[in-house]
């Protein structure tokens, strides 16, 4: 089967008041969306704009050259990747769901054991630095800038532990994925001899995952990475048509009229355990996208939902019961999978129990979408609009479907907005306090209006 929408339960059939008549909304919003497409198309070749990623699927230049390096690790055992937010989530979606679910453990198996350094927690960083093997372990820091300090703080530590135990030879162990001309890293790997890839110029972090950020540890992990990108390029081909028939035209604009009907939150809930960073993933890509305090025309606006993640069935147990009888301010949606990597049965061993037995026979995958369907049921009971992506499998090339029909949805949201969707100014200020109050230099300026605010690190 092919991947779908499924949006019935936000129809007025449905869901009564609390629904939209469904065929007018789309056929009112269509000219926008054509508009808002054409938008974006016409940019995406500018090289001032940040929609390189768009082509990445048939970027195979990069590729190659990601593969190429990459062999040269296959012997290694483990990978850590140092990084933050679109550095890191992307490639921390891509291994946990298609990696073998328990490749930590294995002693060997498919591809590289990947660890994330996502966050500057020493204890989690010195557990890893007492537990990997320097010789065994090649490290891959990943910032465009070279001067993400929580990034360049975890690489400091990483290159003294290779430098300890390798000596002069560490420089082999480090592949830097950076900027291809400017920043910090850049001149800093020529200098060392570290192994480099490029970013894009025109390639946004939270937009980066189909980019050598993402396909580097995916490949270091065994992963399909050409069925990824060929699933990605699937995603663009139906973009490009009938916006009826497109999955990222659609979540675009029934995100856009229950925006307009005050859901001031969506709520994104795979049910499957391997996808669970998808939703830290898209919740990065539509905060961060959609989330402006002033338009396209300098008004301000305060734009955008609030992203909320969730996996199924564990938040059924933590905050179901919000969803169905709270504010009814939320738009769901579920990502159910059709097909399961395993068919893992569940055995009569209580054959005299009739509140167990009745499972019995029926595998765990019938039970997640069992507890799927029942759910957004039971919200559609309560009034609660909510609209299913039904995926065929948890495989690369409906994985790599799946995130370009999110970012492609994200962009084109933003055109809907009126706001650029591919700056992201409220993250900078932060940077910057961070920054002097850490004592950086060039920010003593800074650092002063903290300390007269009474503000210490």
């Amino acid at each position: 089967m092919t991947a779908m929408f499924d949006l019935r339960n936000v129809t007025q059939d449905r869901l009564g008041a609390e629904g939209v008549d469904w065929p007018s909304e789309l056929s009112a919003l269509l000219p926008r969306l054509i508009a808002g497409r054409d938008a974006l198309l016409s940019r995406k070749d500018d090289p001032g704009q940040a929609l390189g990623w768009i082509d990445l699927p048939t970027r195979q230049d990069l590729w190659l050259s990601t593969k190429e390096l990459a062999a040269r690790y296959s012997g290694y055992q483990d990978l850590v990747v140092l990084g933050i937010g679109g550095s890191s989530l992307g490639g921390l979606t891509l291994t946990s769901a298609l990696q073998h679910p328990q490749r930590s453990l294995q002693t060997a198996g498919i591809g590289l054991r990947v660890h994330f350094v996502d966050n500057v927690d020493g204890d989690v960083i010195s557990g890893l630095l007492e537990t990997l093997d320097p010789a065994g372990t090649v490290i891959n820091v990943i910032s465009k800038s070279g001067a993400t300090t929580e990034t360049m703080a975890a690489y400091m530590i990483f290159k003294q532990w290779l430098q300890n135990a390798l000596g002069k030879d560490y420089a082999e162990h480090i592949v830097a994925t950076t900027d291809p001309e400017k920043g910090v890293l850049r001149p800093m790997s020529t200098k060392y001899g570290f192994a480099t890839l490029p970013v894009p110029a025109n390639v946004g972090g939270r937009f980066s995952v189909l980019s050598p950020v993402g396909t580097f540890p995916a490949a270091l992990a065994g992963l399909d990475v050409p069925a990824l990108l060929r699933g990605a390029e699937k995603a663009n081909a139906t973009f490009l048509g009938d916006p009826e028939k497109s999955d990222a035209a659609l979540f675009a604009a029934v995100n856009c009229v229950f925006a307009g009907r005050g859901k001031s939150m969506t709520v994104f809930m795979p049910y499957s355990t391997r996808l669970r960073f998808l939703s830290d993933w898209f919740a990065q890509l539509w905060a961060e996208s959609l989330g402006k305090r002033v338009n396209a025309a300098g008004q301000v606006v305060h734009s955008g939902t609030t992203p909320v993640k969730a996996v199924g069935t564990t938040d059924q147990h933590s905050q179901v019961q919000l969803y169905t009888e709270g504010p009814n301010d939320k738009l769901f949606t579920f990502v159910r999978v059709q097909q399961p990597g395993a068919v893992t049965l569940i055995p009569n061993v209580e054959p005299d129990e009739p509140d167990m037995n009745y499972l019995a026979g029926r595998s765990f995958h019938d039970l997640l979408n069992a507890e799927q369907a029942a759910t957004a049921n039971a919200l559609r009971q309560n009034g609660r609009p909510n609209l299913t992506y039904v995926m065929p499998s948890v495989s690369a090339e409906a994985l790599g479907e799946l995130l370009q029909t999110l970012m492609l949805a994200t962009a084109l949201e933003g055109e809907l907005l009126g706001i650029n969707a591919f700056d992201q100014p409220g993250v900078e200020l932060g940077k910057v306090y961070t920054y002097a109050l850490m004592g950086r230099p060039g920010f003593e300026q800074q650092a002063r209006e903290l300390r007269d605010a009474g503000v210490e690190a």
